[in-house]
């Protein structure tokens, strides 16, 4: 499903986490925020692929690349990670992101 779909072109980030926890979506962004959100949650979903600046900002090139590399990161995925996926490169960070504060 797209944003648009559900009328949430205009949604804070947090309204569109919620939507995406509770039917078990992946969010796909280049918006870095969700990383920081995902931090706060400390839960497991959604896990969410964002897509860095070096790895273009035309739809078709991320797309490309997302099929490219989805069966290497779709356990990831199912399990909860975000997924960084630059040009050259994909970062996996499995869910939940805990501080190492004490």
């Amino acid at each position: 499903m797209l944003i648009h779909e559900y009328n949430l072109q205009r949604a804070d980030d947090e309204t569109i986490f919620i939507r995406a926890f509770t039917e078990d979506r992946v969010i796909i962004s280049a918006d870095t925020d969700f990383g920081t959100i995902l931090s706060l949650r400390k839960e497991n979903k959604p896990s969410v692929i964002l897509f860095r600046r070096t790895s273009g900002r035309r739809p078709e090139q991320q797309v490309t690349l997302l099929l490219a590399n989805l069966q290497a990161i779709q356990k990831s995925l199912e399990e909860g990670a975000i997924v960084v996926i630059e040009e050259n490169r994909i970062r996996i960070r499995q869910l939940p992101i805990f501080s190492l504060e004490k």
